[in-house]
């Protein structure tokens, strides 16, 4: 329990009565703690409210008053919620209460004190949130013009749904501020995600006498377009498009025949385009050639939304079509065509085929505004510019001021508290809550970097880590990139042949070093191994008594983990991207992955059709880059360690086929 002692004098708001309570007592706390998450989480309202007299006073007592409020909220008054706001102001949990008082305010359509409510609120972080109080704007007749935009970005990235956004959307829309496209959208959005639901919220608000007549096009697309002649009136023609759009999902070749051969020509130009271009992202996803020829048959870019035309940039980088990857970036919004990703690959189109000089400076323009040495874009850029990674000098050192400010923050405290002592979600969240958002902006860069220290001091890697990528204006490499267990480590990797620079960035990915890490598919520990990985290599090398429960050995995590690393490495030919793929996706992917043309590692990572998988590798590679550059003190190339990928020469022997 050294961990509590060092935090406990810092944990000014630990005791309400005014007084500190001893270790023991803080100690018997704790269980009372974790019993009430529990309960919490199991919605046993009796519970919480029998253990709550036994957490007062200790240090995270404003969660246990949040857990026993917030699980009856939806009976509780207005004046019970004021009392709770004010007896805990300041805090995450006071913010964070509000903020669900005013989903049911809106939800309960009470305007009144909904307005009154937000005008305290700090967060600001919640799209429904936002809705209900764009809503109450257009109530009021002080809608600003930005409104329906900024509902729509909100509700476009909205998956489930939700009443506020969906709410914001049909007042807008009955005070024609919203146009029925608009909603149509939305409704193609939903369908697109599996989200019927949300379909039908979206139908109701734009033509309810309809929604009857939704199910069959929803659930048997099929059917439903072969069994139809005609597409009349406009209402019939979005429902063709939301069943297209159903069928596209499990069946791009069928989709694209039946658009072509039958409802292409009953559609409208905008209806066309919007299914070409989804059909066109579903095949670029599953990497088939025929994707670009898909998108061939899109008459006007600006019926596409960002998704799809990065998939029709990312297809074209494939096919070595540099024009047409200009030409599907330079269509992006304006957020689209500023993401460090896009930036990067339209300078690389700049200077593909015989560039120019303008050419030449229009792509050095671009590489300048993000080249830097943390992230994989940054470094390709920094390196097009004619640069390295190399080891960042350190910022100056947090002054006993800054060092003072960050140990006596209660929230930073609350939150390492609560992490240490195993409640990791809700100290991440309030750790997050005093760094970024308690104040307008954030905590600025010294502050972030005492912030940081403070979390390294304890060994919480992952706030270390996160909290110090949040600095603009310098770098702390020794936050940014971590070496805990350095011995164990650099030893396991050169015993096998790995670079240990590359288990390092594989490990901050996986699991920020926190040794307990479980993920939902169960993979454990530093390396985050599956369970089934585990013995598989434990067998490979020999590991005789192994057992499941020593994953969580530190020693016998990072064991298996670099051994089975090592065994990805040698079947997908020492490629790091390749490896790395397997290591989060499983092998049998990346190896259908490979097949085609024999390209840049760069433009393949950017092609992986899984989103979590696509980042990932991306990460582990910039990651490794920075770690060799501090382990060796020399300039890195992060091109050199992508190399290109393609597919296994014949000549090779085949892979290891039973590899999990």
């Amino acid at each position: 329990m050294q961990w509590l002692k060092i935090l406990t004098p810092f944990l000014l708001g630990a005791s309400l009565a005014g007084t500190m309570p001893t270790v023991s007592a803080q100690t018997r706390g704790d269980d009372v703690l974790l019993e009430m998450q529990k309960a919490f989480r199991q919605k046993d309202k009796q519970k919480l409210a029998t253990l709550l007299p036994a957490a007062r006073g200790h240090a995270l007592e404003p969660w246990a008053a949040y857990w026993e409020l917030k699980a009856r909220l939806e009976e509780a008054t207005q004046p019970e919620v004021d009392a709770f706001l004010q007896r805990y102001a300041g805090s995450y949990q006071e913010d964070r209460l509000r903020n669900d008082w005013l989903l049911l305010l809106g939800q309960r359509r009470d305007w009144e004190r909904f307005m009154d409510m937000h005008a305290k609120f700090r967060m600001r972080d919640d799209k429904e949130v936002q809705c209900y109080a764009l809503t109450v704007d257009q109530l009021r007749g002080k809608a600003a013009s930005d409104a329906p935009e900024l509902v729509l970005r909100n509700w476009y990235a909205q998956r489930e749904l939700d009443d506020g956004c969906a709410n914001a959307a049909a007042e807008l829309y009955a005070n024609d501020k919203l146009k029925a496209a608009d909603i149509w959208r939305k409704a193609r959005l939903a369908a697109e995600a599996n989200r019927l639901r949300a379909v039908r919220k979206a139908v109701e608000i734009v033509a309810p006498d309809a929604v009857p007549g939704l199910r069959e096009a929803l659930d048997s697309p099929t059917k439903y377009l072969t069994g139809r002649a005609t597409a009349r009136g406009k209402m019939k023609q979005e429902f063709i498009v939301l069943s297209l759009t159903r069928l596209a999902m499990s069946d791009t070749t069928q989709a694209a025949r039946l658009l072509d051969s039958k409802w292409g020509v009953q559609l409208s130009a905008e209806e066309r385009n919007w299914l070409w271009g989804l059909i066109g992202k579903q095949a670029a996803i599953s990497l088939s050639p025929d994707a670009l020829g898909y998108f061939a048959n899109v008459s006007r870019d600006a019926d596409l939304n960002d998704d799809m035309l990065g998939w029709r940039a990312r297809a074209a980088m494939r096919a070595g079509q540099w024009k047409q990857v200009a030409r599907s970036i330079d269509a992006m919004s304006d957020a689209g065509r500023t993401d460090p990703t896009w930036v990067y690959w339209r300078g690389r189109a700049y200077l593909a085929n015989r560039p120019g000089d303008e050419d030449r400076a229009n792509a050095k323009r671009l590489f300048e505004s993000i080249a830097g040495p943390s992230t994989f874009y940054a470094q390709l850029a920094q390196e097009e510019l004619g640069g390295k990674v190399t080891p960042q000098p350190a910022p100056q050192p947090s002054t006993p001021e800054e060092i003072a400010a960050a140990r006596t923050n209660p929230a930073l405290n609350r939150g390492l508290y609560a992490i240490l002592m195993g409640l990791r979600s809700e100290g991440v969240r309030e750790w997050n809550y005093a760094t970024n958002l308690h104040t307008p902006g954030g905590m600025n860069d010294r502050e972030l970097l005492a912030a940081a220290d403070m979390a390294c001091k304890q060994e919480v890697w992952d706030r270390c880590i996160n909290t110090s990528e949040r600095t603009k204006s310098f770098i702390d490499a020794t936050q940014r990139f971590p070496m805990p267990f350095r011995t164990s480590v650099v030893d396991h990797s050169k015993g096998i042949g790995l670079d240990p620079a590359y288990v390092y960035g594989l490990i901050r990915q996986e699991s920020r070093f926190i040794m307990d890490a479980r993920s939902h598919v169960g993979a454990s520990g530093l390396m985050q191994v599956m369970p089934a990985t585990a013995r598989w290599t434990a067998r490979k090398i020999g590991m005789t008594d192994f057992t499941p429960d020593q994953i969580y050995d530190r020693e016998t995590n990072i064991t298996i983990g670099t051994a089975y690393l090592k065994l990805a490495l040698d079947d997908f030919d020492d490629s790091m991207a390749l490896a790395a793929a397997a290591y989060n996706a499983g092998p049998g992917r990346p190896r259908n992955w490979r097949n085609g043309p024999v390209i840049d590692a760069a433009i393949w990572a950017e092609n992986v059709p899984f989103s979590e998988t696509r980042t990932y590798v991306k990460n582990v590679i910039a990651n490794t880059v920075n770690y060799a550059a501090i382990l060796t003190g020399q300039p890195q190339s992060t091109k050199a360690r992508l190399g290109t990928v393609g597919p296994r020469p014949a000549s090779e022997p085949e892979p290891n086929k039973d590899l999990p």
